[in-house]
């Protein structure tokens, strides 16, 4: 078995892909003894360090959920061949699983944040386009673009922009409530500052934890030929050198309240907002991963329906009553395989909506309330129309009579459910009502300020 195991390991080395099939032929269970039994130097891993196209891609034909295997520091051969910059491997391993794009290493990295690190341009175009939203998952409280600005990275830096430049990802700060145009002034990187300033939305007066904006910053430092340079930048994008909190001493003190009530707003930590912001980020990867499994499980049911296929033509009857390859339930009861087909298909196609949405690009945040909603009700209509499916399988699947068991367990099941769902829609209409209330009552009772005479 060790001798076995080390002409594999020889074969991935060589990427000979003759040897590989003699030892599957061998021993079919190889690759997955292999896999089970050691945590580095894995086939596919082996292979996709060294650029073996082809023996990747026998290899994932084989087997491809070896592809989402790691090694003893949470590496999976995508992050292997990323970091390497083998294109091709890459292409062939997202075509395998396109949700290893999200995986994280040990590092807390995914493969676009370490090919992003080594410089592999091609390799960041194949991952985007795979998995868009991988670009926004945090790394140590940074986003991919500050990594981006700390390396220098110019044409990663407009490749990312130019695919997920919204207001929010392009403002995003890091633990020291730094964004990228604080930090590409701190490293005086000109040519990157004049393309921030240029082309995207980033806010050039936002402020870090300690109150400084990016003008502050560069005034910290000794003028030179670059700080010059910045400074008649930034001006030209409307930047300002003074300090929010610097900003109370200018407000005139001859003022005098209107109204008795003040309305305060507590600050909201970085902590809490970075908890938020990951919150985020992880209820997407869930949604997403629950959203897959949903459109699976109706894809099996719609191709393999409950009871199976006629294995034959119906022989015994003129006309034939059925024939082979047919759901056996749209012959024995119609109008439930009717039923189960409407239920199901609406169930694969909500799913297919909410991943279409999630893999668009479009910001989950409470700012974007309206694809926050969308995605939220698609999600309950995937949930209730699988549960009707399920009910339906197991009404079918049951001889007949029916036990009463059977129908008292069909009706709990659909009256607890019609519960929770009323319950949901109830929730989230008071809390909708609530939230127009305190945003009434703030325009009302906010304070009123005029200058005394």
């Amino acid at each position: 078995m060790e001798r076995m195991e080390g002409l594999l390991f020889d074969a991935s080395r060589e990427g000979n892909v003759t040897l590989l099939q003699t030892l599957l032929q061998e021993d079919p269970l190889i690759l997955d003894r292999v896999s089970v039994n050691h945590c580095d130097d894995m086939p596919l891993h082996v292979a996709s360090m060294l650029g073996h196209v082809d023996f990747v891609n026998e290899i994932l034909s084989r087997n491809p959920r070896l592809a989402t295997e790691s090694d003893s520091q949470r590496r999976l051969p995508l992050h292997i061949a990323s970091a390497k910059g083998h294109v091709e491997i890459v292409k062939a391993l997202l075509s395998a699983h396109p949700e290893t794009c999200l995986a994280r290493d040990r590092d807390g990295r995914n493969p676009l944040h370490v090919a992003a690190i080594k410089g592999r341009y091609e390799v960041v175009k194949e991952l985007l386009q795979a998995q868009p939203h991988a670009a926004r998952a945090m790394v140590e409280q940074e986003t991919i673009l500050h990594l981006c600005v700390k390396l220098n990275q110019l044409e990663f830096l407009k490749l990312l922009v130019e695919r997920m430049g919204d207001y929010e990802f392009v403002n995003s700060k890091d633990a020291d409530g730094n964004t990228i145009l604080h930090l590409a002034v701190l490293d005086k990187q000109v040519e990157t500052i004049n393309f921030l300033l240029l082309n995207t939305t980033v806010e050039v007066n936002a402020s870090n934890t300690n109150g400084d904006t990016p003008m502050n910053i560069l005034g910290q430092r000794p003028n030179d030929e670059k700080d010059q340079q910045i400074i008649e930048s930034l001006k030209r994008a409307g930047a300002l050198e003074v300090k929010p909190q610097d900003l109370s001493a200018k407000i005139p003190q001859n003022r005098r309240t209107k109204w008795s009530l003040k309305c305060y707003t507590k600050p909201t930590s970085p902590s809490v907002l970075k908890k938020k912001k990951d919150w985020l980020e992880e209820t997407r990867a869930a949604v997403m991963v629950v959203a897959s499994l949903i459109a699976t499980m109706a894809f099996q049911a719609g191709t393999n329906p409950p009871g199976g296929v006629w294995q034959e033509d119906d022989q015994t009857n003129d006309p034939p009553r059925y024939a082979a390859g047919r759901a056996i339930m749209a012959s024995g009861d119609p109008k439930l395989h009717h039923v189960f087909l409407v239920s199901n298909s609406v169930g694969f196609v909500s799913t297919l909506s909410i991943i279409l949405l999630l893999i668009s690009g479009l910001p989950l945040t409470k700012k974007n309330r309206v694809f926050t909603w969308i995605m939220m009700i698609i999600m309950w209509i995937a949930a209730t129309s699988m549960s009707l499916t399920y009910i339906v399988s197991v009404l079918f699947l049951t001889p007949d009579p029916k036990p009463k068991t059977i129908e008292n367990l069909v009706s709990w099941i659909m009256g607890v459910w019609i519960i929770l769902i009323t319950l949901l829609v109830i929730g989230h209409i008071i809390n909708g009502v609530v939230q127009v209330i305190i945003k009434l009552l703030k325009c009302f009772i906010c304070i009123e300020t005029t200058p005394t005479t």
